[in-house]
């Protein structure tokens, strides 16, 4: 925790009193009282600024007293008071040395037996957050964010690789104990190359960059960065080093060697190609001979088929001529026989009709009161 700038900060800033009274929604109201040692007015666009509780204690001390705000609110008595932590505040009951900084809740209602009801607001993130008290019919908002720590961790990134003689860039990010930026330089160190001093980011607080020259030989050149730290006992120990390799790389030799194999690579795929082509050239007219002596014999083949097609039709000419006449002549001789066979039959039923009148007439010679009808 960086005790010295909470100490400077405390004798610097006179202990402020904000009250903020929010406009009733019924007949309730809430009135706020805020009491912090940092800057800020509590509203979204100027929001209180406290220390983060870095040591993981929130106390009550002259040099700790920015890491929390003091919030007491008036209400009507007995009107029970929602708190409510929205992003990464917390609310506590109570203060003290034995008070760490995962002691908080996001949200506790309390009834007080009379009109003021006193909490504890801290905040591990340098995010913005927000506090709301509420009671039924209405409520009021205020605004904070943490001021960062005390360096703590320290992370490094740098390219895996570089050419001989030449340079890379080293990256380190620096946070404090709960991972919020910190504006503290780190030490840049190489092994086998030489490492440049830190330089800030322009736009990115806790990133900071050095410029490292590679040796002229190839090999392997390491990286480090480290910043000071002193642990916290309830929490996990500082990263206050990280170091990576890079891999040194005679990247024109390598190109010319790369070259000299592809070129290696492209003579022998030539050869390849043309005795393919070559290949290729022979069986195509080992293929074509082959295709033309079938073509022959499927000619050949075709001419044949034509002539017997030719001998066929003729036969079924034939074939359908003799049973046309065939068939005719049956049909005559069937109607013949057809003709006859009528003329018979029309002479049997005469002869028969003729016989019944001769003997209706004898009948009815005799039998002139019972005569029978001639058939015609």
């Amino acid at each position: 925790m960086n005790s010295f700038k909470k100490i400077a900060l405390g004798l610097v800033a006179a202990m402020t009193l904000g009250t903020i009274v929010a406009t009733p929604a019924s007949a309730n109201s809430v009135t706020l009282a805020v009491t912090t040692s940092i800057s800020g007015s509590g509203t979204a666009a100027a929001p209180y600024v406290i220390e983060v509780p870095a040591d993981n204690t929130v106390d009550t001390s002259t040099a700790t007293a920015s890491e929390f705000l003091t919030v007491q609110a008036t209400v009507p008595t007995g009107a029970a008071t929602t708190f409510t932590a929205i992003g990464n505040a917390k609310i506590l009951t109570a203060t003290g040395a034995t008070v760490n900084a995962s002691a908080g809740v996001t949200t506790l209602t309390v009834t007080p037996a009379a009109e003021t009801a006193t909490v504890y607001v801290y905040t591990t993130s340098t995010a913005a957050s927000a506090l709301t008290v509420s009671v039924t019919g209405a409520s009021k908002t205020i605004y904070l964010k943490g001021d960062a720590g005390a360096a703590y961790n320290v992370a490094l990134s740098v390219p895996t690789s570089g050419n001989i003689g030449g340079t890379v860039t080293a990256t380190a990010n620096v946070t404090d104990v709960f991972g919020n930026a910190v504006a503290t330089a780190p030490t840049f160190t190489a092994i086998n190359a030489t490492a440049g001093s830190a330089t800030a980011d322009a736009l990115v607080v806790g990133k900071y960059t050095s410029t490292v020259t590679l040796p002229a030989a190839a090999g392997t050149a390491a990286v480090g960065a480290s910043i000071t730290a002193t642990a916290v006992a309830t929490l996990a120990a500082p990263v206050t080093s990280a170091s990576a390799l890079v891999s040194v790389l005679d990247l024109a030799g390598a190109l010319a060697a790369e070259k000299a194999a592809r070129a290696a690579d492209k003579t022998a795929a030539d050869a390849a190609l043309a005795a393919a082509l070559a290949k290729a050239a022979t069986d195509a007219a080992a293929a074509k001979a082959a295709a033309d002596v079938e073509i022959l014999a499927l000619k050949a083949e075709v001419v044949t088929l034509k002539a017997d097609a030719v001998t066929a039709k003729v036969a079924a000419d034939k074939a359908l001529a003799d049973a046309k006449a065939a068939s005719d002549k049956a049909l005559a001789d069937a109607k013949a026989e057809l003709d006859k066979v009528k003329a018979d039959n029309a002479k049997a039923i005469a002869d028969m009709k003729k016989a019944f009148n001769t003997l209706a007439k004898k009948w009815n010679a005799k039998n002139p009161t019972a005569k029978v009808a001639l058939v015609k």
